[in-house]
């Protein structure tokens, strides 16, 4: 079971996904994903993951690049538990910016 919200109330989108990310959760994701198109400052808090397969990490790579390659910023909250192993293992949590928790990260972009 997956949950995806978006957040519009912070001075930054946050973008929650809960539970298990795998293929099946993957088109909820992107389509939140897609809702938040053209934002620049996001936040995509992973913390509540209890599960992360190749594909949603992908949805969640291709959101972070095209932030970027708008000159957006943007900032993960990692998963806490075992689905950050996905993380650790691709070296992505060397080359994306992370951020501690939610609170943090909104502060950081919202400064």
């Amino acid at each position: 079971m997956h949950r995806v919200d978006i957040d519009r109330s912070a001075p930054v989108v946050v973008v929650t996904a809960a539970g298990e990310l795998d293929a099946y959760a993957a088109p909820d994701l992107s389509n939140a994903f897609t809702s938040v198109a053209g934002e620049d400052r996001i936040v995509v808090d992973l913390e509540t993951v209890s599960f992360l397969d190749s594909t949603a990490l992908g949805v969640v790579v291709k959101a972070i690049r095209e932030v970027d390659e708008r000159r957006g910023r943007s900032l993960i909250v990692l998963p806490a538990g075992a689905a950050r192993r996905i993380f650790e293992i691709t070296t992505l949590d060397r080359v994306l910016a992370t951020a501690p928790s939610r609170a943090y990260a909104v502060a950081t972009l919202a400064g």
